[in-house]
C-alpha cells in the first residue's frame, strides 16, 4: 500500500487540502466510531497545532515529512497536561507531568496527536477487555475482540481514524492486534526507541512501536523516533533505514520457522494450512526454508509470564494513592493501601501483581524466578545460533482466531497461550514485524538484534510474494 504520510504531506503541500480540516475529520471519526477504540480526544490542542501547520504553508514556509500527520497515542503513554489513565481506575483522573520521549520527537517532527486510546489496563491483557473504559471490537467484525494491548491503537489505523498509532508491545501488545486488525505493527530491536514515559509493565521486554498501514509508513516514524535517550539508558544510536535500501533486492537467502510451534494443539488448522502454503511460495523464490527446533510453547509462554508478573509486580508497587492515582480512605494506613490497591487494580492486573509476589518470595525466587532467568539466557543463546543458519524467522502471528468479546475474560489461560508466538522474541529482545498477508492472523517476520531494517526489507518481498 503507498504511504499514507507521503501522500498527505504532498496534499498539504500543494494545498488540496488544509490541516484543520484533516485533523477535523480524524476527530470526526473517533468521536463517531462505534469500536470503543478511544479514552479522550486532544481536540483542543490537535486543531491549534492544525493551523500553526496551515500558517506555515501559507507563508510558503518548507513543512516536515510528519508536519501535519494526525497520529494516535496509546493511552500508556506521557503527554504533558493530557490525562494518562492507562485504562485503569487507578489513573482515571491521572494529568501527565511530562511527554514520553517517543512522543516529543513526534511532537518536534510537526506530527499531531488527536486521541489517546483505549488499552488492557497497564497493558495487561490480549483482547483489549481489561479496561475501565469497556472492550475494543475488532476491526473488521465487531463481535470479536481487537487484541490487545494495544488493541485501540490498532482499530484506529485500520479504520483510518489515525494515520498511524503509537503502541506498546511488551510480549506481543502492538503484533497481536495489528494481526487481528490487518495492519503492520512493529515491535523493534528492544532499546532503539526510548521507553522513557511509557508507563512500565515489564521493563525489560518493554518496547515503543509503531502501527500503520503501509511498510514504508513504519519506516518513517521509525526513523523518527528511533536513538539515544540520556533519559533512558537501555537505548542505543541507530542508523535511519533508507527507502532506497527497502526497494533493493532482499540479502535474505534463507528463512527459518519453528517447526514445533505449527504442532501446537491450540493451532487453528486455516492458519497453519494458510503458513505452510505462504513457505512454499517462498520457496518458489529460491529462497531456502529451514526447519528449526525451539522450545515448547507452552513453556516458553510460563517462561515469559513468570518474569513478565515479577516485573510488573515490582514496577506497580508504586502505585498505592500516596504520591498519585485514585486513593480510597480507610481506618488505617494498612488498610488504605489495602483497599485502594484492590479496588483500582482490575482483575488481570491483581492476577498478575498476585503471582509476580509469589514468583518473588522467599522459597520460590530460587526454584522458580532464578530458573526461568536461565531459561531466557538460554535462548538468547538459541537465537544467536539460529541466525548463524538463517537471516530471518517467519512464523504465525497467533495461534488461533480472534475470539469472541467475552470469552478471553471467561479463560485467561487460553489468553495466556495466544501469545505463544510473540514472547519469545520479546525475550529475545529481537526486531519483530507483523505483516497483514498470508494468514488470517498476519505473519511475523523476525531477524538478530538490531537488524531492524532486513526485517522492513524482507517485508517488501514477502508484499509481492503472498
Amino acid at each position: 500500500m503507498q504511504s499514507q504520510i507521503k501522500q498527505i504531506h504532498q496534499q498539504l503541500v500543494s494545498k488540496q487540502i488544509s490541516c484543520v480540516d484533516l485533523v477535523q475529520q480524524k476527530l470526526d471519526l473517533l468521536k463517531q466510531n462505534s469500536h470503543n477504540s478511544v479514552n479522550a480526544l486532544l481536540d483542543t490542542d490537535a486543531l491549534e497545532r492544525a493551523q500553526a501547520v496551515d500558517a506555515k504553508i501559507a507563508k510558503g514556509e518548507t513543512i516536515g515529512l510528519l508536519e501535519g500527520i494526525p497520529f494516535g497515542v496509546k493511552d500508556v503513554f506521557m503527554l504533558q497536561g493530557t490525562i494518562t489513565t492507562a485504562s485503569s481506575d487507578f489513573l482515571k483522573q491521572y494529568k501527565s507531568a511530562y511527554t514520553a520521549s517517543a512522543i516529543q520527537k513526534l511532537l518536534d517532527a510537526g506530527a499531531i496527536p488527536v486521541a489517546k486510546e483505549n488499552c488492557d489496563s497497564f497493558g495487561h491483557g490480549s483482547s483489549n477487555e481489561n479496561t475501565i473504559f469497556g472492550p475494543v471490537s475488532n476491526a473488521q467484525d465487531q463481535g470479536l475482540v481487537a487484541g490487545g494491548s494495544s488493541g485501540g491503537s490498532a482499530v484506529n489505523v485500520a479504520k483510518d481514524y489515525t494515520v498511524f498509532s503509537i503502541g506498546g508491545d511488551t510480549g506481543g501488545s502492538v503484533r497481536q492486534p495489528a494481526g487481528y486488525n490487518g495492519v503492520y505493527g512493529l515491535k523493534p530491536t528492544y532499546g532503539r526507541i526510548s521507553r522513557y514515559g511509557l508507563m512500565a509493565y515489564a521493563s525489560s521486554t518493554d518496547c515503543v512501536g509503531p502501527l500503520a498501514k503501509s511498510i514504508e509508513d513504519i519506516r518513517i516514524v521509525l526513523n523518527a523516533i528511533s536513538g539515544k535517550d540520556v533519559k533512558d539508558q537501555t537505548t542505543y544510536e541507530s542508523t535511519d533505514i533508507d527507502e532506497t535500501t527497502l526497494e533493493s533486492a532482499s540479502s535474505v537467502k534463507t528463512v527459518g520457522y519453528f517447526k514445533n510451534l505449527l504442532e501446537n494443539d491450540a493451532m487453528d488448522p486455516s492458519i497453519k494450512a494458510d503458513f505452510i502454503s505462504a513457505l512454499e511460495k517462498i520457496k518458489a523464490k529460491g529462497i531456502e526454508v529451514k526447519e528449526l527446533d525451539f522450545m515448547d510453547a507452552d513453556a516458553l509462554v510460563s517462561t515469559y509470564y513468570i518474569l513478565a508478573m515479577a516485573e510488573t509486580a515490582s514496577n506497580l508497587s508504586r502505585l498505592d494513592g500516596t504520591n498519585y492515582g485514585n486513593r480510597i480512605e480507610a481506618e488505617n494506613l494498612i488498610e488504605t493501601y489495602a483497599v485502594t490497591r484492590s479496588e483500582n487494580f482490575s482483575e488481570e492486573s491483581k492476577r498478575r501483581i498476585v503471582g509476580g509476589n509469589q514468583v518473588l518470595s522467599q522459597g520460590f525466587s530460587d526454584e522458580i524466578y532464578l530458573k526461568s532467568l536461565a531459561i531466557r539466557d538460554k535462548l538468547s543463546a538459541d537465537f544467536e545460533g539460529f541466525y548463524n543458519d538463517v537471516d530471518i524467522i517467519l512464523s504465525p502471528v497467533t495461534p488461533g482466531l480472534p475470539p469472541k468479546i467475552g470469552d478471553s475474560l471467561k479463560d485467561p489461560l487460553a489468553m495466556y497461550l495466544s501469545d505463544a508466538f510473540t514472547v519469545g522474541f520479546s525475550l529475545g529482545q529481537l526486531p519483530t514485524l507483523t505483516v497483514p498477508k498470508g494468514t488470517a492472523t498476519g505473519i511475523q517476520i523476525t531477524a538478530a538484534k538490531t537488524d531492524d531494517e532486513r526485517v522492513l526489507q524482507f517485508a517488501h518481498l514477502l508484499e509481492e510474494t503472498l
